[in-house]
């Protein structure tokens, strides 16, 4: 019972930056028909009851491919694509408004249940549906015509940051209202994307039915930049295959996150609590794709002392690291170099160049626990040779009691104290005895 308390304080303490970044922000979510369709969505649903009442702003884009393509089949009708785009003639858009109908009125009930020993007991959520959505046709490509496919003409932003101000959810489906007050059909991920750049949201959220987006070996990738979504979607083009929904939300998230979306997410709608893990911890549990990653390797900032100190305490007091005091670390912050995730420094190391005899101390390694069996110590020390080339350095030492292996499986060798740079050597404390292991830079 204790450790299972522990581990939910632990929890929420780790949990409430993210809270108080997220609190009044802007995030539109994506629920495509496999989504509607999974067993887990009732548990999605619940999520986003969750995220409402910790003052999250909220639009929900549905969509309906599966319902729809479902329903075309029960009503012997071919559903008919070009280029992977639904072609919608008259009689298919009397069934997508039928489908998407449904799906809405049944999103909106979920939404609205606020029952005792639920969820989203005494949530009381407002949903608000409307034509925020102006369309027009998408036209005729390569002698195909597109018939009710269309396209989006605008987004009526100002009605829904009101809704929004109300404390509303937004919900829109794939079918937008033209000015000649026609229907079209839309592709839900083209909805999603151009809601978000027109609002400015910070997150733009989709599943699917992986992790997220999977390198050849079944891991998940963490990070893309757009350029990478960008290539993977070509790559996933090339193979001639149906463009999955993983495919068509990255498609999107690289259009937001060049238009202003600071970051879109790509989780699974099978892992229960996925949306939660993603937004909620550090690492996340799925892909994300964002203009720059979520984890940097940079040079320390006064800003950074705090961050730092945190992060070497624990060693100083078990003896690890020679103490440090803040003042110490303000005289010698540019000395530093830090790896820093989502605000928090989880890496620090500092180089303190010896000119003369062209030579560099290693200093104040440290990783945090949670990052120790990972590259992060590699990079640090990668990040530091790079830094002693600049400077002219031919050796890099360090001075270690604790992780003299760590270092030799690094390429470092051992020495003695004669070999160390002259003030170094006087300073040198023969009481803590530490190891002395050098690097000669190629």
């Amino acid at each position: 019972m204790k450790e299972r308390t522990t581990e939910l304080v632990e929890g929420l303490r780790h949990s409430v930056p993210y809270i108080n970044a997220h609190h009044g922000e802007i995030f539109v979510i994506l629920l495509t028909g496999a989504v509607l369709k999974s067993n887990n969505y009732s548990s999605i649903i619940n999520d986003i009851g969750l995220l409402y009442s910790l003052g999250i702003k909220l639009v929900i884009v549905h969509g309906a491919r599966n319902q729809i393509d479902e329903s075309l089949i029960n009503h012997k009708i071919q559903p008919k694509y070009h280029k992977n785009t639904r072609i919608t003639d008259a009689s298919t858009l009397d069934i997508v408004k039928q489908v998407t109908g449904l799906l809405q009125l049944n999103i909106t009930a979920s939404l609205s249940m606020s029952l005792n020993n639920t969820p989203l007991q005494g949530a009381h959520i407002s949903v608000v549906s409307g034509n925020f959505v102006i369309a027009q046709p998408l036209g005729v490509d390569d002698g195909v015509d597109y018939c009710h496919t269309g396209k989006i003409r605008r987004i009526n932003k100002e009605s829904i940051e009101q809704q929004l101000e109300r404390d509303s959810i937004v919900l829109l489906g794939p079918v937008g209202v033209s000015v000649t007050g026609e229907s079209f059909n839309l592709a839900s991920e083209d909805v999603a994307a151009e809601v978000a750049i027109r609002l400015k949201a910070d997150k733009l959220i989709g599943f699917c039915a992986e992790q997220g987006v999977l390198d050849e070996y079944g891991h998940v990738i963490t990070d893309l930049y757009p350029i990478d979504a960008d290539n993977y979607i070509k790559q996933k083009e090339q193979q001639g295959k149906h463009l999955s929904s993983e495919v068509r939300f990255l498609r999107a998230a690289s259009k937001a996150c060049r238009n202003g979306v600071r970051r879109s997410h790509l989780v699974s709608y099978l892992v229960d609590g996925s949306i939660l893990q993603e937004l909620f911890s550090r690492d996340g549990i799925g892909t994300q794709v964002a203009m720059e990653h979520s984890e940097q390797v940079r040079s320390a900032k006064i800003n950074d002392i705090g961050g730092i100190l945190e992060l070497i305490r624990p060693l100083e007091e078990q003896g690890i690291l020679v103490k440090r005091s803040r003042e110490q670390l303000e005289m010698e912050i540019d000395k530093f170099t830090i790896i820093e995730r989502d605000n928090m420094t989880i890496g620090c190391a500092a180089l303190y160049p010896y000119l003369e005899e062209k030579m560099g101390e290693m200093a104040c390694v440290a990783i945090h626990p949670n990052y120790q069996n990972s590259s992060r110590g590699n990079i640090l020390i990668e990040k530091l040779i790079e830094q002693a080339k600049q400077l002219g350095l031919k050796t890099i030492f360090v001075l270690t009691t604790r992780s003299i292996h760590w270092f030799r499986e690094k390429g470092f060798s051992p020495a003695e104290v004669d070999d160390l740079p002259i003030k170094k050597k006087q300073l040198y404390n023969y009481q803590r005895n530490s190891k002395i292991l050098m690097f000669n830079i190629i």
